[in-house]
Order: structure tokens, then sequence, then C-alpha cells
């Protein structure tokens, strides 16, 4: 049996046993580690250093630190503060709220990482929605989605816009002309069917009205001066990540020097109790999740896929062949990080360019189809996993079921939008 079948095989065995939630998803993912790691020995396509090598550890690494921040802000009563605030700028109303931290979240992830937007943005959300009795489960995955769609955007909203910003040299301000415009209704589109798919959520209630006009912000906060302190902190790490490609350091980088300068600031008396709040369950899945990817990729089934677009790139009009590759790489990206299968495109196109095929609007196509399909099931994006590890310590659980059906139909308009846009404006996309 091929190394590309059996790997095929391994990681589909996985993803059903996510999907059908029997056991826990880190558990699956630490077996599903394993086994691909002694097949690949066995058959020798992949080793430990192979998948070692195979895990994303700036990803790890920008998660723990946005983490650890989280978790000194939340002792000290902010979240309650925002949660609060936000209740009251939303006079109650269940869909007010709802919009309101849609598009929040979505201006933010332009920003911002999607994960770090998610980190941010969930806990206020959580709370908000205890204080006025609704069920936080279409709030949390609204968050999730629409940081997806919203990262979009930017170059630097998305890990896929970076690399394949770098790899042609595409600008922030070629993504403010491109991709903005597209997203901008995109987003419009998406808003409107999550509202109408929570509509049995989100009804009006005149008690939680109420409830939100009795409670005072300022009362919340119990420990303003640590508050402030972390809080400046956080305004700093979010201020590098907007100019941290300039200072040529990462974001994962940024995140932990902002941990480590809130820390050694607050200097908690109870280290413990931080590191309780720390997701390791979820770094743990995801280094799980990306020795799989891993695995996969060097037995060479990314290629496949590769050499696939190669023979549609001279069977179909270029128009067409864009609206195809939105598609295909979305479909990829809802059972695969996108960022693997940004990696194992990138070259691909590159290769096309040289065979005398115009690629510029395949560039696009990838940064839509890539940063869209991830809405799709709740592995498609890190920040999916983020959230549904977050909804499992209130009484709503997000199940893998549940997000199918809202993040599917949210995968499918959006990149219907996209692919209607992205035909009627083809000329657009090809300078």
């Amino acid at each position: 049996m091929s190394a590309i079948l059996l790997s095929s095989i391994i990681f589909a065995a996985a993803l059903g046993f996510i999907f059908t939630e029997k056991v826990h998803r880190t558990i699956v993912g630490i077996v599903g580690a394993v086994i691909m790691v002694g097949v690949g020995l066995a058959l020798g396509f992949y080793g430990e250093e192979a998948a070692v090598e195979a895990i994303d550890f700036e990803t790890l690494a920008l998660l723990f630190g946005m983490m650890v921040l989280v978790a000194l802000l939340q002792p000290t009563g902010f979240f309650q503060y925002l949660a609060i605030v936000a209740g009251r700028w939303s006079k109650g109303s269940p869909v007010r709220l709802f919009v309101l931290l849609g598009t929040l979240t979505t201006v933010l992830s332009m920003f911002l990482d999607n994960v770090t937007t998610v980190v941010l943005i969930a806990p206020v959300t959580v709370l908000i929605t205890e204080i006025l009795g609704l069920s936080p489960v279409p709030f949390l995955i609204s968050a999730a989605l629409l940081s997806n769609i919203g990262g979009v955007a930017t170059l630097v909203g998305d890990p896929p816009n970076v690399l394949i910003g770098s790899a042609v040299g595409l600008t922030f301000n070629d993504f403010l002309t491109h991709s903005l415009p597209v997203i901008v209704v995109v987003w419009l589109a998406a808003t409107g069917l999550l509202v109408w798919l929570s509509r049995a959520e989100l009804g009006e209630s005149a008690a939680a009205a109420q409830r939100i006009k009795n409670l005072d912000p300022t009362k919340a906060l119990e420990d303003p001066k640590t508050a402030r302190k972390v809080l400046l902190v956080l305004g700093t790490a979010v201020f590098l990540f907007f100019i941290h490609h300039l200072m040529g350091i990462s974001p994962a980088y940024v995140a932990l020097c902002a941990a480590a300068a809130a820390l050694i600031w607050v200097r908690p008396k109870d280290l413990n109790k931080v590191f309780e709040h720390v997701e390791w369950s979820v770094l743990i899945f995801f280094a799980a999740l990306f020795v799989m990817v891993g695995g996969v990729e060097s037995a060479g089934a990314f290629e496949k896929v590769a050499e696939l677009f190669a023979g549609l790139a001279n069977d179909v009009s270029p128009r067409l062949f864009g609206v195809l590759m939105i598609w295909v790489v979305a479909l990829l990206s809802a059972i695969v990080d996108n960022i693997p299968i940004t990696v194992a495109l990138i070259p691909v196109l590159q290769n096309l360019g040289e065979a005398g095929i115009d690629v510029t609007p395949l560039w696009w196509a990838l940064v839509f189809g890539a940063g869209l399909g991830g809405n799709g099931t709740i592995i498609g994006a890190t920040a999916n996993v983020v959230v549904v590890s977050l909804s499992e310590k209130t009484r709503h659980p997000i199940t893998a079921v549940l997000w199918l059906k809202r993040g599917m139909p949210i995968m499918l308009i959006s990149c219907a939008v996209v692919s209607l846009l992205y035909a009627l404006l083809f000329p657009l996309f090809t300078r």
C-alpha cells in the first residue's frame, strides 16, 4: 500500500473520530500523530525529526503568549467590565449585540492574527451572554467565522496572506484594493446569514434589557491596578503586531515578549492559577495535528493536488480556472489547515508562471480559497478550535456537527460571493 494512501487513511480516520466526538480530539490527535510517525518510519517517508519540523511552533507560541495575557486579565474583572459596556451599547438586544461583536471581531482580525482576536473577544462574549441569559454558542461561532473572513482582507490578517505576499511581493495596499472590497461584500452576506441561522437563539428579551440596565461596569473591576498594567503590555503588543514585519520579528515573539513582560510586572502570587487558564489541550492538539498534516505532506499527497492544478490550467479559461481554484483550495482548507495548503501551492503557481501562464489572478484565488475555506469545519482554522475549546467550559459546548450546520453554509455562501465577484471583476485581479 502506498505512502500517500496510508497517510491519507490515517488522517481521514482521525478526522472521523474527531467529528464523532466519542473520544476527545486531543487524544485522537496524539494517537493519530503517533501512528503517522510509526507508519512513516516503517515505510521510510516520515520520521521523528520531520515530525518535529512539521510543528508550527510560531502558532503555538502566539497562542501561549496571548493565553497568558488573558489569564492575567481574567481575575481583575476587566472582561466583566467590557461585557457590561458591550451590553449597554446593545441596549440588551441580542441581535444588536450579535452584530456589534461580529463587527468588532471582523475589524480586529483585519489587523491582528485571527487567533489573537478570538482569544481576546471570546471571554467577553461568554460573560456578556451569561449576564443577558443568552446562549453563547451563536456568538462564539460567529466570532471565529467572522475573524477568519476579516483576516482575508489585509496582508497581515491571515498567515496565508503573509506567505503569499512574501512569495509574490504583494503589498498592504494591494490587499486593500483587491481583497478588502470583496471581503466587505462577503462579510455583509455572512453576517446576514449568521443572524438568520441563529434567529431562534437571538429572540428579544425585556428581562435581559432590564438586567443590563441595573449593572454598573465600574463595579466589575476588582483589581484596576493590575488590569492597567496588563492592558498597557497588551496595547504595546498590539502596536507591535502592526509593525512586526518592519522590525524583522514574528508575531509569536511579540506575544511571548508581552507574556514575559506582564508576568515580571504583575508577579502573580500563584503562578499555577495563571497557567491553569492556559488551554494546554488546545496547544497539544495543534501540535499533534501539525504532525499528522506533515505526514500527509511528506507522503506526497499535496504534490498530487498540485499536479491536478497544473493539468487544469491548460484545459480551461483563466477566469474559470481561478474560480475552480477558489473552490478546490477552500474545500481542502476545510479539512486541512490552510497554511500547509498554501505552502504546497505557492511553488506550483510559481512554476506555472515560469511556463508562461499569467498567474497574477491565481494568487488572489489562493488568498480567497485558503482564507474562507477554513470556516467549513471545526478544524479548518486555528480560531475555530480555540473557540470550541472555550465553549467547553460553558453550559453550551459547541459540537463538530453544530459547527458544520453553521460553518459550512457560511463557507459556501462566502465562496459563492467571492467566485461571482472574482468572475465579474477578473480584469482587476490581472494587475
